[in-house]
């Protein structure tokens, strides 16, 4: 039992950290779940996702800190520079490529940097982790 519930929760952090400014492997994690049959897909999917958009909600929300200790954008590395700049032209909807990697947390810190509406936001950042496990996990099976 405590084997399974370990690798629940390593499957939740791998996705959690995975979506903040440290790399991670969570689509490996979800694969090896997925192929040891221990649960269902649908669930390990719902797991890496939550954690995933956790992640990327925490990333938001260091976007929001930073937006009010440094309210200029030119103090921004250009990677993040590039994703600000994104994300105001296109708007919120653009976080749903918030799973792509190396743009994708840059693109939740600059949804928090520019204060764009959260529940959208959110919603958005989900459904796009949500279409990333899924194809994956479908991968694996």
């Amino acid at each position: 039992m405590q084997e399974i519930v370990s690798g629940l929760w390593g499957l939740f952090f791998s996705a959690f950290i995975s979506s903040t400014i440290a790399p991670g492997g969570s689509e490996a994690v979800l694969a090896y779940q997925v192929s040891t049959g221990h649960f269902s897909i649908q669930y390990l999917v719902i797991v890496a996702t939550i954690g995933n958009t956790l992640g990327a909600l925490t990333t938001w929300g260091l976007g929001m800190l930073a937006a009010r200790k440094f309210p200029v954008a030119s103090l921004l590395p250009e990677k993040k520079q590039n994703a600000l700049n994104l994300v105001k032209k296109r708007g919120v909807w653009v976080l749903f490529f918030s799973w792509l990697p190396v743009i994708g947390d840059a693109l939740c810190f600059a949804g928090g940097w520019l204060k764009l509406p959260l529940l959208p936001a959110c919603l958005i950042i989900l459904s796009g982790k949500l279409g990333r496990y899924a194809v994956i996990a479908w991968m694996f099976v």
